[in-house]
């Protein structure tokens, strides 16, 4: 008989792409594009290492682990409450074997804490800096948006810190802001090698932007067509998904 699964007054349940089953906190940052998008972008090596910074309740570790992308993931997340999430997620689809959950300060970690050097790092870290934006009154959402524990340049150092020569670093940021991940980057010698900017709409400009940085390689850059979510423009009452992204929605995975 399977145990019952036990959500919280604050928490609430959700099924979500590959059949996950979420639970998510009702004052916390829900499960969205970015995350997604992130997930499907990583380059499948089935054989690899890998670790999620900042892996909140644990849903790029799951999407990856769900469609085999790499051997094994660590979620690292700061708070203690997310942290307890992502291993109930973890348990609750039955990841257990496949997907680990640390609790840790990304701006601390050394490759000890993964018993070696990563092949692969993923991250959706905060975009925003801690002036500037709507602060929110709910802590661990303030802290999952805003710079608090660590901005773009922390992610980077740790990920640098913690792959082997050669790793990938995959992250998801905000446009306006891509001077500082490329800055951050360079400064901890990885080298961008894959961009898409990602648009809602044909008219709109970009929301996000998806990089894959390698440690350690040679100056080389292929930025990818622009994917647009919805074939529609904003001002129409009806919106669906684009071919490109229906099919990155099917599949879990990029061109």
């Amino acid at each position: 008989m399977k145990e019952p699964i036990l959500i919280g007054p604050d928490e609430r349940l959700d099924e979500v792409n590959e059949h996950i089953r979420l639970i998510q906190r009702k004052n916390g940052l829900a499960f969205g594009s970015d995350a997604f998008l992130l997930s499907a972008f990583c380059r499948p090596a089935p054989r690899s290492r890998a670790a999620d910074f900042g892996c909140g309740t644990g849903i790029i570790a799951l999407l990856l682990a769900a469609r085999k992308t790499f051997a094994h993931i660590t979620g690292v997340e700061a708070q203690p409450q997310f942290a307890e999430l992502a291993k109930r997620n973890v348990q609750l689809n039955g990841f257990s074997h496949t997907v680990s959950v640390l609790l840790g300060d990304i701006r601390e970690l050394s490759p000890a804490d993964f018993g070696g050097e990563l092949d692969v790092i993923v991250s959706n870290p905060p975009y925003m800096r801690t002036d500037s934006g709507y602060a929110s009154p709910h802590g661990e959402k303030q802290i999952a948006r805003h710079e608090v524990l660590g901005g773009i340049d922390d992610f980077a150092a740790a990920a640098a810190r913690c792959l082997k020569y050669g790793g990938r670093f995959y992250t998801v940021y905000r446009p306006d802001r891509l001077d500082s991940l490329l800055a951050a980057l360079r400064a901890h010698k990885l080298s961008p090698k894959r961009m898409v900017f990602v648009h809602d709409h044909p008219d709109k400009e970009p929301s996000m932007v998806l990089c894959e940085a390698v440690l350690g390689a040679a100056e080389g850059l292929s930025v990818l067509p622009p994917l647009i979510l919805h074939e529609k423009s904003a001002n129409d009452i009806e919106k669906s998904l684009a071919e490109r992204a229906q099919r990155i929605y099917d599949t879990g995975r990029f061109d």
